[in-house]
């Protein structure tokens, strides 16, 4: 019986100690704006790169955001560190999304980074 039960705790240490992640990338357009703008000519010029990072944590399924806000607060978090002046605007906007799984699936934390070119009209 000690066996066992020496067994099985060793095997729940190992479950519960494990971790494993996935990651796909959200590649679709974000940006809501209904500015149109015409580039027919090189009226642009690249300023950087933007980034926004958010996470939420999921246990047994409960908590945390629904995927589609967590999108948004990275679009939101990107957008306020792109600190945009004047004429700029955000461009080419990816979201990507990690997951890791802990304790055999219990604990699932959920990482979304938003990521843009930022541009500045010249004309």
């Amino acid at each position: 019986m000690k066996k066992l039960l020496l067994l099985l705790s060793t095997l729940l240490v190992l479950v519960m100690s494990s971790c494993m992640g996935t990651a796909s990338n959200l590649i679709k357009n974000q940006n809501q704006n209904q500015t149109s703008v015409v580039l027919s000519k090189n009226n642009y010029k690249i300023i950087g790169q933007a980034q926004g990072e958010v996470s939420t944590r999921y246990v047994l399924c409960f908590g945390g955001l629904q995927k589609k806000n967590l999108q948004a607060n990275a679009i939101a978090e990107m957008t306020k560190s792109a600190n945009l002046k004047g004429s700029q605007a955000l461009i080419n906007i990816n979201v990507r999304e990690s997951n890791r799984l802990w304790a055999a699936g219990i604990i699932r934390e959920v990482y979304c980074v938003a990521t843009g070119t930022i541009i500045e009209f010249t004309e």
